[in-house]
């Protein structure tokens, strides 16, 4: 009996080992097969669009805000610069680079230092342009799978307290949030370095001349930003615009360099750069590569939305400067190349001559090359591909 135990003893460790063995190896298969797995669905996605004034930043928001998966929030910034406003852009970053960090983490105490005291949902800037803040627990009006409607969220939500809307955040697999007043990536980098956050960037930018074609129909309402990006410095009014417009473009290309050559290791696969015009030629091709890039589903749902909001007949007024009605995004980006003078033209050719060359916005010389609807302005990018090596990205060819 002695000799048949011992082989069968022996056979047993074999087989222990042998399936111990298989087992790594197809672990370690796999993991070679798909390394580029989504995060586990409890992992929370956390996204930054990082735009300027009148960049179009608005429609993108509601591309996020719309998507039943996201939790989103317009510009809480604001509220910063609001509270803070005899200070300037530099000295404001790091608190509105803290708020984010909170906000993002789904920590809405942070808000007791910027909201009056008797404070409630409606207290936040432009609440109702979030579905979350008018769908349950925040407000019964809207399924989560439904678009919401921001007149009747203006009617029947607002007001519940701060802590329902941290119990949405929570409940959101994405959190997104839209700010225009960060001019640098480097005060990010904590935020980006942070293992509790998955923090993604989409850089938009937009044509200078369409931006201060549309800046001007809401101008009032840019006299405190204009301020505080100018560093409370006294300029000239005729000036300020083009100041402005200067240190805006500045930053677009402070931002796309700092993440696009040699990009720190913690920046890798973590920025995109959208271009306005670009998402109003091709809207669905454009936000469905975003999506992807966050690791957000397109809907059949969405994309009916999105192509009725960008090929309405709508070109835009000061009455809808932060509205989302169904215009022709084309015709929107158009617009400035017959409304704008061409001095004026000329002006931010001139203070915004680096972005455009960067960006790929061709300029004009002349009133005649102007108003020529048949020359394009823009130059051509290469679609972009999902990766997670984005310092392979080129910048666009100069013209």
């Amino acid at each position: 009996m002695m000799p048949r135990y011992r082989v069968n003893c022996s056979t047993m460790t074999f087989l222990v080992i042998l399936q111990g063995a298989a087992v790594v190896l197809f672990c370690s298969w796999y993991v070679q097969l798909s390394p580029c797995d989504p995060p586990p669905s409890n992992a929370k996605v956390h996204v930054l669009l990082l735009s300027s004034w009148r960049s179009g930043s608005s429609l993108m928001g509601q591309v996020f805000s719309q998507h039943p998966s996201v939790f989103y929030l317009m510009e809480p910034g604001w509220h910063v610069w609001t509270k803070l406003q005899k200070n300037g852009a530099q000295a404001l970053r790091m608190a509105v680079r803290d708020l984010l960090r909170s906000l993002f983490q789904c920590d809405f105490s942070v808000m007791e230092s910027y909201l009056p005291e008797n404070h409630n949902v409606s207290s936040l800037f432009m609440w109702s342009h979030s579905r979350a803040l008018c769908s349950p627990p925040v407000c019964p009006l809207t399924p989560r799978d439904q678009f919401s409607n921001q007149t009747l969220c203006l009617e029947k939500c607002g007001a519940e307290g701060l802590q329902s809307v941290e119990q949405a955040c929570n409940s959101y697999s994405h959190v997104v949030y839209k700010d225009v007043r960060l001019f640098e990536l480097e005060s990010l980098y904590p935020l980006l370095q942070d293992p509790n956050l998955d923090l993604r960037i989409i850089h938009l930018v937009r044509d200078p001349r369409a931006v201060v074609r549309s800046r001007e129909e809401s101008a009032r309402a840019f006299v405190s930003d204009n301020a505080i990006v100018l560093e409370q410095k006294r300029i000239k009014e005729a000036e300020v615009q083009y100041q402005v417009m200067q240190e805006i473009c500045r930053s677009h290309v402070r931002i796309n360099e700092r993440a696009v050559v040699k990009p720190p290791p913690f920046l890798k696969g973590r920025y995109k750069l959208v271009r306005y015009e670009d998402m109003a030629r091709n809207p669905l091709q454009e936000i469905n590569a975003m999506y992807q890039f966050v690791g957000l589903e397109m809907t059949t749902q969405l994309a009916t939305w999105i192509y009725q909001v960008t090929h309405g007949k709508g070109k835009g007024s000061v009455k809808e400067a932060f509205k989302i009605t169904s215009r022709s995004a084309t015709n929107v980006s158009q617009a400035w190349r017959t409304m704008l003078p061409h001095n004026k033209v000329k002006r931010i050719q001139e203070v915004c001559k680096g972005a455009m060359s960067l960006l790929g916005y061709r300029t004009v010389n002349t009133e005649k090359e102007q108003k020529r609807l048949d020359i394009d302005l823009l130059v051509p990018r290469e679609p972009y591909q999902f990766s997670w090596l984005p310092d392979k990205t080129q910048h666009p060819n100069n013209s």
